[in-house]
């Protein structure tokens, strides 16, 4: 199906019902010919008048392989979408008196998905009366963001919207190869020193 869809988006040879056309494309002399002339010379050169433009005055043909020419067009297609990367938004669901153990764990979660480049949208619920505990979710969801400043960035500040707070982070850009690691050096004092202290 999608292949048909491909297929219908250029007309080609005599479903191209324009007087006069534009001619692109190598092994061509590039400039505006009758359309009647175009598709002699496509025939000529055994190959298929494809128009590429039609929205242009006069529409924008080429002389080529239709088949050749629609594969190359789904193979660009293809390198776009791969390109066009998804976002990914992961939650973290907090409560107001959260406790270390669960923080931390919560934490790691949220590290390894800002490494894996997904933005990571957390908040603290409250429920029923615990809304009187409005600042303690605010500090809580700041020091989340502090504890994760090397991996992400702060996109939205701590934000009431209805029963939770909300704060948006994004993964940071770390290329590998613009950051040098300095290793880490740990000097052990030698036997010498040790008897001279």
């Amino acid at each position: 199906m999608r292949n048909d869809h491909v297929k219908e988006q250029y007309r080609i040879n005599e479903r191209i019902r324009v007087p006069e056309v534009r001619l692109v494309g190598e092994n061509i002399t590039i400039g505006v010919y009758p359309t009647s002339k175009a598709l002699q010379m496509a025939a000529d050169m055994e190959l298929d008048l494809v128009e590429i433009s039609p929205n242009a005055n006069p529409s924008v043909c080429r002389i080529t392989n239709y088949q050749k020419f629609l594969y190359q067009q789904k193979k660009r297609q293809k390198e776009q979408k791969a390109k066009s990367v998804k976002i990914v938004v992961k939650e973290i669901r907090f409560g107001p008196q959260t406790d270390d153990h669960d923080y931390n764990f919560k934490l790691r979660h949220a590290k390894s998905f800002l490494e894996e480049g997904a933005k990571v949208k957390a908040y603290v619920f409250f429920k029923g009366r615990s809304i009187l505990f409005k600042e303690q979710g605010e500090v809580l969801l700041l020091r989340f963001a502090n504890d994760l400043e090397d991996y992400g960035k702060v996109e939205q500040m701590p934000l009431l919207e209805g029963k939770r707070m909300i704060i948006m982070l994004t993964p940071k850009k770390v290329s590998v190869s613009n950051k040098p690691v300095a290793p880490k050096v740990v000097t052990k004092p030698n036997e010498e020193e040790k008897k001279n202290e």
